[in-house]
């Protein structure tokens, strides 16, 4: 039986629901006393302690969502993750931080950077869970269930970890200060991964399909650890398989058995009302995930309780989408830009948005959707560039983002917004489950028909084919034509849900697509009688002027694959533990 799956009543009911420095203000040897874990609602309040900490996505960034940043930047949240990549053109101050990566102007700072390499109190509280369950005297079915979600986080955890830093420290004990372990080396790729592989499969396998009736909301069950194993099975498959490393087909047969268990047994369906202008957007611009049936997690907020600002900060420091993502949507009748007949071209920027998928104008603002959309809650036109008068909203790109607009959260009040998207959804595993098949060599017809034609089906466009035309500005890729569709198909239906930057690095295409700078609308004459007083820079591309968001400034973008790939090791950690050593290029 398939319940929708949410955090919040964990964070906010729970008996002993606790700050994220929760271990730092009790020691652990006041929590292993004798009468703690005797029973199971002693374990069941310190999970919620694992939950509460899961929240920060700034040093724990798996459970992504929309929670609290410092002040008023949020860089953290899953809407700002591509900001890191080629699909935003962010230049805002509260962004940089996530530019910086973007340009490769990221250096080696001397503390951990936003989720980078911290949040290992979350490993030391989970390892003393796993040390102490057992002390309660439950059967081990019940016990392996709160096994189950300490692994679970532990794994995905650990898995980030991985995906941004390469090798790194395994500890799956409890250590002290004086611990000598603390003094090793880090583990190399392969032995962890492993380990994370064992704690996903162990919270497959213990965790509860459902927890009784709907009991528990917000707790993970078995479904959100097959999606969690699918993502992760399929980035470290796809790593080994361009990075020239071992194993890769073992990865993604992984990936594939994870997916289709899903897919199969889970009970969720695409969200679908029969609405192909309106659908696809629904989940990233809700305030609620209940009854979406697509939905396997989502963290839920409550306006006086968890509230949040992204759904303004967001809209106001994002930049815009790129002329990149725009020109990546296909046409109406299944081609790219660079082979339909009904392309019309970008002179004017409703041009761009004839005869196209219906999910460009549902991630892109169209003009003629302003009225629609009540966007953005004033009665000026746009799209709004920089440096213009009037309005509440500027783009750097004049491709004004709304796959998460949402009219009337955005008019609540700071800290009061309650916008709810998913984490984890079904349209995420189709994808995995295709792309796994498709680079095992393995992918059919009708394995497309079950997956990404779903999605397509969803906005009205056609099928995929198994043997689609190449597009010829990827023929030089090195990859099929089905390949290069596929990724297409993953870069528009995940749009704004925080995997570009981490799809281009594995599939070893940072030069490509993060080595040049990011572009927006035609800045022609007519365009600059029509947006007046804008203050753009432009570059001819193909003789023709375009916006050009990195032009003149400190973060023009490069791509240096001898370092960009991994990230770096912040200084102050390798001075306290000289073994673990920079990664290279750094």
């Amino acid at each position: 039986m398939k319940i929708i799956k949410y955090l919040l009543t964990i964070i906010v009911l729970g008996i002993l629901s606790c700050s994220d420095d929760f271990l730092d203000r009790t020691p652990l040897d006041e929590v292993s006393n004798e009468t703690f874990f005797s029973n199971e609602n002693d374990i069941v309040n310190y999970n919620n302690s694992l939950y509460d900490i899961a929240k920060n996505d700034r040093d724990y960034p798996i459970m992504m969502g929309l929670g609290p940043g410092p002040g008023v930047l949020f860089y953290h949240g899953i809407w700002w993750q591509d900001e890191m990549s080629d699909n935003l053109g962010a230049t805002h101050p509260r962004a940089i931080e996530m530019y910086r990566v973007r340009a490769g102007k990221h250096n080696i700072d001397n503390d951990p950077r936003p989720m980078g390499y911290t949040g290992w109190d979350f490993i030391r509280s989970i390892n003393f869970g796993l040390e102490n369950y057992d002390r309660a005297g439950l059967s081990e079915e019940i016990v392996n269930r709160y096994k189950g979600e300490a692994r679970l986080f532990r794994g995905w955890f650990y898995s980030d970890k991985v995906r941004r830093f390469g090798d790194v420290q395994w500890i799956d004990k409890v250590l002290n200060i004086d611990s000598e372990e603390l003094f090793n080396p880090r583990d190399n790729r392969d032995f962890v991964m492993q380990k994370v592989l064992e704690d996903l499969d162990f919270a497959i396998a213990g965790l509860p399909e459902d927890w009784e009736n709907g009991g528990n909301p917000g707790r993970v069950d078995k479904w959100v650890a097959l999606a969690v194993k699918s993502r992760v099975c399929l980035f470290e498959g796809t790593w080994r398989k361009y990075h020239g490393l071992s194993n890769a087909d073992f990865w993604l047969e992984q990936c594939v058995v994870a997916s289709k268990e899903l897919m199969d047994n889970g009970g969720f369906t695409l969200y679908s009302t029969g609405d192909p202008v309106g659908d696809y957007r629904y989940a990233s611009s809700s305030t609620t995930q209940e009854g979406n049936s697509e939905v396997i997690y989502w963290r839920k907020y409550e306006s006086l309780i968890n509230g949040h600002f992204a759904s303004r900060l967001f809209w106001n420091y994002n930049g815009g989408a790129t002329k990149s993502f725009v020109e990546d949507v296909l046409c109406e009748d299944g081609l790219p830009i660079s082979l339909s007949p009904l392309y019309a071209g970008d002179a004017q920027i409703e041009d761009v948005f004839v005869a196209r998928d219906s999910r460009l104008r549902q991630c892109v603002l169209n003009p003629a959707d302003k009225e629609l959309l009540n966007y953005p809650n004033d009665d000026f036109d746009y799209p709004r560039l920089v440096g213009m008068t009037g309005g509440r909203n500027r783009s750097n790109t004049g491709y004004h983002v709304v796959k998460h607009w949402n009219a009337e959260d955005e008019q609540r009040p700071r800290n009061q917004h309650i916008a709810s998207p998913p984490c984890l959804r079904l349209g995420e595993v189709f994808l995995n489950f295709a792309e796994a098949k498709a680079e095992l060599g393995t992918l059919t017809q009708g394995d497309l028909d079950i997956s990404i034609n779903l999605l397509r089906s969803r906005v009205n466009m056609p099928g995929l084919d198994i043997n689609p035309p190449m597009d010829p500005r990827y023929a030089d890729m090195g990859v099929s034509s089905l390949i290069v569709e596929i990724r297409r198909e993953r870069r528009v239906e995940l749009f704004l849900e925080g995997h570009r930057y981490h799809d281009v690095r594995r599939w070893k295409q940072g030069p490509r697509f993060f080595g040049q700078s990011d572009f927006g609308i035609r800045f022609d004459a007519a365009a600059e009688a029509r947006y007046e007083g804008a203050n753009v820079e432009i570059t001819e591309i193909d003789g023709i002027p375009y916006i050009d968001v990195r032009k003149d400034t400190d973060f023009i973008p490069e791509f240096d694959e001898s370092r960009h790939y991994l990230w770096p090791i912040p200084a102050n950690v390798i001075s306290q533990n000289p073994n673990i050593q920079q990664n290279p290029g750094w």
